[in-house]
């Protein structure tokens, strides 16, 4: 008996003596955890995908694992989290014609030019052209691809994806003419006769048309958006307008282990799209939450299609259209509100954003915690930012302001533009502000969106001083705007958004740490790795 009992003794010792095993220690960093104390740890230990501790370095003796990592003080945040983009339309454009960064129409042509001849037969897809960015700052005509490209379809879309540039090929495919008007949106003409732009709704007819891209390509798309994702520091992204048939795929590849990428999918407001999901109610996965639809209030400042209280400055007798009228606003919110689905909408101008302000009021009488958003939130008048509270939350783009200030002032006016991209002031009304890049429109980077945020500035560091800095926004300020604040705002805030025990243990490691390095370096920072449910999803092998 007596040696049963040492035998039963020891066996306890040995327990006693075995550190817990997790799956990931990392230590020696100085880890960002975005806790209501804004706390820095410096070691965080990580089992079966979440956090099971966060402290210093007594975690090596608390634990065993056998992937320690000593990050020789690198800086460590949660995963960074875009709160809105277009993921999915993203990927698709790394597979067509990128004309961002054009400096003039004829440079477009050279573009297409070139795709042409080495993919021939194919439509010619495009984005990213800015006619703010050439000397003639005027939209572009149909002419010259009419006459390169009579039999050919092109599709060019602007870079705010407000407008698009066609052939005629293309307009006879869509069955656009002389007669066709389009309700919120607009068909434009010189002299009567068709340019080749379409305005908002008016595009609709030409997407309808357009030969879709196959499941594998689709595939390929979500891969690529990913992989330039996870570069960057992205372990969720918010795809603002997904359709049931893109949603599912995202899912399937999510549920197969072939695409990692954690989405926060907003229902593009379709009425194919709504009676399927607002008859499911809202589905929501580790990897996929689908609980929100994106509506379209109006178009973009840059193509004069954002809905304005008083005309353009710089076009008199113009102030915008709704894409979605008021009164399919109110409707629509009224049955979201019924249904528990977020409501996320488009909304630019200052007539625009005074409406969506006043249909969220009126829907949002019972349900004490909504979070519905307004995304852009670009214009709003001193009087309607105070409609913003606990119940509606500014979705802002920081990169939006920098990339717009060059014109802004000229389509709002000295006045106006003061109320413009008001990011401090939509911050003290509401008390969180989440943060987006609106990727591919801007650079994928969540860096970048930081930077814009606090500087104020392009990277040029133009304008000197830094554009309306009394609404610049704190770097404690901007980090919660695309951690914790973004996680809550996708009603995920119990789950990610900070390093805390039980959360999802995404995170991302950087060359240096942007809460106190000179602001003008941020956007050069490297993403060291990005890691997600603590698996390393990417790694920088020179840094």
């Amino acid at each position: 008996m007596k040696k049963a009992l040492t035998l039963l003794f020891s066996f306890i010792l040995f327990l006693s003596c075995q550190s817990p095993e997790a799956d990931l220690i990392i230590h020696n960093a100085k880890i960002y955890t975005i806790n209501k104390k804004f706390d820095i740890a410096t070691a965080v230990a990580v089992k079966n995908g979440v956090f099971i501790a966060i402290g210093g370095d007594e975690l090596l003796n608390q634990y065993s694992s056998k992937n320690t990592v000593d990050l020789k003080g690198f800086p460590v945040y949660p995963g960074f989290i875009d709160a809105h983009c277009h993921f999915y339309n993203f990927g698709l454009l790394q597979q067509q014609l990128d004309l961002s960064g054009t400096v003039s129409f004829d440079e477009v042509i050279e573009r297409i030019s070139m795709y042409s001849q080495s993919n021939p037969g194919v439509p010619i897809l495009g984005q990213g052209w800015d006619q703010n960015d050439w000397e003639v700052k005027t939209y572009p005509t149909k002419d010259k691809l009419d006459e390169l490209f009579s039999d050919r379809i092109i599709a060019l879309k602007r870079v705010d994806g407000h407008a698009l540039l066609v052939n005629q090929f293309t307009l006879d495919l869509a069955g656009i003419n002389q007669s066709t008007k389009v309700e919120g949106g607009v068909v434009v003409r010189e002299n009567g006769i068709l340019t080749g732009v379409l305005i908002d709704n008016a595009m609709d007819q030409v997407y309808a048309a357009l030969p879709k891209p196959s499941v594998e390509q689709q595939t390929q798309a979500l891969l690529a958006a990913e992989k330039i994702c996870f570069q960057n520091g992205l372990t969720t992204v918010d795809d603002a307008g997904l359709n049931k048939e893109q949603l599912q795929l995202i899912d399937s590849l999510q549920k197969k282990g072939v695409l990692d990428i954690r989405v926060y999918g907003m229902i593009s407001n379709t009425p194919d799209n709504l009676e399927y999901y607002l008859e499911k109610g809202p589905q929501q996965t580790p990897y996929l939450n689908v609980r929100s639809v994106k509506v379209y209030a109006d178009g973009a400042l840059g193509s004069r299609g954002a809905a304005l209280k008083n005309d353009y400055s710089d076009d008199r007798g113009n102030r915008g259209s709704f894409v979605t009228s008021v009164e399919e606003i109110e409707k629509l919110a009224f049955v979201l509100a019924k249904k528990g689905f977020q409501m996320n909408t488009h909304a630019i101008g200052d007539a625009a954003n005074h409406e969506v302000l006043e249909a969220y009021k009126k829907a949002l009488t019972v349900d004490p915690d909504p979070r519905w958003r307004i995304e852009h939130a670009q214009v709003v008048s001193r009087k309607d930012r105070e409609a913003f509270g606990s119940k509606i939350i500014p979705s802002i783009q920081p990169t939006h302001a920098t990339s717009d200030m060059f014109w802004a002032d000229e389509r709002l006016g000295e006045k106006r533009i003061q109320t413009a991209y008001a990011y401090k002031s939509l911050l003290d009304w509401s008390g969180k502000v989440v943060l987006g890049t609106d990727f591919p429109v801007e650079h994928v980077s969540p860096l970048k969106t930081f930077y814009a945020a606090v500087a104020r500035t392009a990277e040029n560091q133009l304008p000197e001083g830094g554009f309306q800095m009394d609404e610049a926004l704190t770097r404690m300020e901007a980090l919660k705007g695309m951690t914790i604040w973004a996680a809550f705002a996708n009603f995920e805030d119990k789950i990610k958004g900070s390093i805390e025990v039980g959360k999802m243990a995404d995170m991302v490691i950087l060359q240096k740490d942007i809460m106190d390095i000179k602001i003008d370096a941020v956007p050069r920072i490297k993403v060291v790795a990005t890691i997600l449910n603590g698996d390393i999803v990417y790694q920088k092998t020179n840094y």
